[in-house]
């Protein structure tokens, strides 16, 4: 024991008190005496089992030097029976051993029947505790809360143990601090109501050992150990000796005698009914029974209530998913289909992150860009559908390690391909809580030991747990998993809606097409015979026509070409719906140079002068469709030039192609209206020609690639026409 104690400065190292085998002490309370049988011989014995129990040479020795044939069989088969890991009956020794009454305890361990023997009780035990007990259950059944049910809990123990203290004790998760959320103390006791117990307390070989054995008493903290003659391990014995440590720690407090019993959530230790006493007390089998049995049924009647609390909060986060399911179904198909602050009411959070189709929103606390994308960078990869969550994010993903209070839990859902996912972020727990002891500082010198601090000493300090959120409940896990089902449910409803609409639209586009083109095929006939009428009656009545007459041919004429302008610009917008891209990597300035080929009578009249792209820039687009492009931007330009001044456009490219010009520009609210087919924003009397359908025409262009077109104002004014062309490059391989 000694190698296993290392004091640093006056401390001890915890570490011991953790690796320490409780269950292999090698001993076991004074007050009773054990013996382990293998194959109808005794194998194991306490050093005191000889002297209690009347018989010398036990080890090696028969069993039925002790128990006659018919006790040893009932014993065998409650070991075997399936009422629990342990049991109870009386028994008497045989006439050679003095024939003395014993309550015998009994299970298995290690292949070997185990009996443990404390002097029988009087016969009024059980029957004084029947009615107590009775009537506390009902009482119990009473409680409509978990706190109210531990408060009636620990009455209900104290008046059938008799101990000062009995307190109700909850874990905060399986390896976490707890809280004493009852008490039912004596006079004179200090009050443990409120106060937080570091996680060190019960280390987790003990919590282990609760998990197996609903109880466990300790009758006197200064009994001499009756050691076993051989190993054995005792994880289910009633009398197992207890680990210097703990007696050390029960000194320490004023405490002789204690008994805890176990309270178990779908078989976890979820908390217990811990019992101090100042004398030595030494509970009966009949009383231990009653009081495991107290806390079977407390575990359950706890066990319902929350079940109770979790369904009422399920219902309330399904009725949100309900509703927000609602909204979705009637609003229009989109990336992140549900109404994000809506979210942070299902599961309680202080931020909701979503990443959808490469983008990332963040609604409620943001603890900013930085933080949320060096958490979506830390994430471990995860299937869709299925959870990762942490109420300890820098211990758990050390790259967020004092990132910022705001971001220490995060509850993780991955919602689709490519990195789409749902997050419900926590910031750090800052409620204070009243400790027992403080949780960082080490242990030191004890007054009554040379190794443990009193715990739960009158020293009471406020802490706050740093780097941790609330935890996240199995409510919170299950609502976050139908969340998940309902938006992938969402997003297959929508993208039958976009399929179905997309039909649809592309139907009506190919209809609407061959309409524009048709119609404009079809009106081109009549046009030119009403043109060539025009012109026919002019030349043959040359010099015959009055000036009215002759202004009116004029503009039948003038009408006619206008007329046969417009339906070319529809014919060929129309055709831009059917022509197949071809993008390739071009060169911006040969691009320009081309256009300029074709724009150039019109720049010359403007004598409007050109400023070229930088050499090597380059876009990706079809380059019949950019010349179009460019050929209408500068023919734009060239219109609305300025009457006074230099005239000048440039043209320029990188992440999107620039066209800036110093013309008369477009007033603000007109730019958009701009772009539509046959919008023009000056009046033909204006003097600007055109059909109205160059910027439509550039528009479409762009969007068939994929990008989008708009208009800003120029430095110095004028007009700048700014275009994007998304490098698909696995379009062209």
């Amino acid at each position: 024991m000694a190698a296993a104690e290392r004091e640093v400065g006056g401390g001890f190292d915890l570490t011991a008190c953790v690796q320490e085998p409780i269950h292999l002490l090698g001993g076991v309370q004074s007050y009773g005496a054990l013996i382990a049988i293998r194959a109808g011989t005794i194998t194991v014995t306490s050093e005191n089992a000889e002297r209690m129990l009347g018989v010398a040479g036990l080890s090696g020795a028969p069993a039925t030097c002790l128990l006659d044939a018919a006790q040893l069989a009932a014993l065998e088969g409650l070991a075997d029976a399936d009422t629990g890991q342990t049991a109870m009956m009386p028994v008497t020794t045989t006439a050679e051993a003095g024939a003395g009454r014993f309550d015998v305890t009994v299970h298995r361990s290690d292949g070997m029947l185990v009996l443990e023997f404390e002097p029988a009780g009087a016969a009024r035990d059980f029957p004084a505790i029947y009615t107590p007990i009775r009537q506390a259950l009902i009482r119990l059944q009473m409680a409509g809360t978990v706190v109210e049910a531990c408060r009636a809990a620990v009455r209900e123990v104290r008046a059938i143990t008799g101990y000062d203290r009995v307190v109700a004790y909850r874990f905060e998760s399986l390896d976490g601090p707890g809280e004493v959320i009852a008490e039912d103390v004596a006079d004179g006791w200090e009050p443990w109501l409120g106060l937080w117990f570091p996680a060190t307390d019960i280390p987790p070989q003990a919590r282990r050992l609760y998990e197996r054995n609903w109880i466990r008493v300790i009758a006197d903290a200064d009994d001499a150990t009756a050691r076993l003659s051989g190993p054995l391990d005792l994880s289910m014995s009633v009398l197992r000796t207890v680990s210097p440590f703990h007696l050390e720690y029960l000194r320490n407090i004023g405490v002789r005698s204690s008994m805890s019993v176990s309270l178990l959530s779908g078989g976890r230790l979820w908390g217990l009914i811990a019992c101090h006493g100042r004398a030595v007390t030494a509970l009966s089998p009949q009383v231990r029974a009653a009081c495991e049995f107290f806390g079977v049924a407390l575990s359950l009647h706890l066990a319902a209530l929350r079940e109770r609390d979790g369904a009422s909060a399920r219902d309330r986060s399904r009725t949100l998913i309900a509703r927000l399911l609602e909204n979705a179904s009637a609003g229009p198909a989109r990336a992140w289909p549900l109404d994000p602050d809506g979210m942070a009411g299902v599961i309680a959070c202080d931020t909701v992150v979503i990443r959808a189709e490469g983008r990332v929103s963040v609604h409620g606390a943001d603890p900013g860009p930085e933080v949320v994308d060096a958490l979506l960078a830390a994430l471990p990869a995860q299937q869709a559908g299925s959870l990762w969550h942490s109420d300890r994010l820098g211990e758990d993903l050390p790259a967020l390690a004092g990132r910022s209070s705001a971001l220490c839990g995060a509850l993780v859902l991955p919602s689709g391909p490519d990195g789409d996912l749902i997050g419900w972020l926590r910031g750090e727990r800052t409620v204070s809580r009243r400790w027992a002891t403080d949780p960082d500082e080490p242990v030191v010198l004890g007054p009554h030991g040379s190794r443990l601090t009193p715990r739960g000493s009158t020293a009471v300090y406020l802490a706050s747990v740093r780097g941790r959120s609330l935890p996240w409940s199995a409510n919170d896990l299950a609502m976050a998993v139908e969340l998940g089902r309902a938006v992938v449910g969402v997003a297959v409803a929508h993208a039958r809606r976009v399929s179905a609409l997309n039909v649809e639209l592309t139907r009506s586009n190919v209809d609407l097409d061959s309409f524009a083109h048709a119609a404009a095929h079809d009106l081109k006939e009549p046009l030119r015979g009403i043109a060539n009428t025009a012109t026919f009656i002019a030349e043959d009545t040359a010099g015959e026509l009055d000036e009215v007459t002759a202004r009116r041919l004029a503009s039948i004429q003038r009408l006619a070409a206008r007329m046969d302008e417009l339906l070319n610009a529809l014919l060929y917008y129309s055709r831009l719906g059917r022509t197949d891209l071809h993008r390739e990597k071009l060169d911006l300035r040969e691009a320009v140079t081309r256009a300029m080929e074709v724009a150039g009578p019109r720049l010359r009249e403007a004598e409007l002068s050109v400023v070229m792209p930088d050499p090597g820039t380059t876009i990706t687009a079809d380059p019949v469709l950019l010349d179009q492009v460019l050929v209408n931007l500068l023919v734009n330009a060239a219109k609305y030039v300025r009457p006074d001044g230099p005239r000048q456009v440039s043209v320029s490219g990188g992440a999107e192609l620039v066209v800036q010009d110093n013309g008369i520009g477009m007033p603000p609210h007109l730019r958009e209206q701009a772009f539509q087919l046959f919008r023009r924003l000056h009046p033909a009397t204006a003097g600007f020609e055109g059909s109205g359908a160059g910027l439509a025409i550039v528009r479409r262009i762009v969007e068939r690639h994929g990008g989008q077109v708009w208009a800003e104002d120029s430095p110095g004014g004028g007009a700048t026409i700014r275009a994007t062309f998304p490098d698909r490059a696995r379009d062209l391989q």
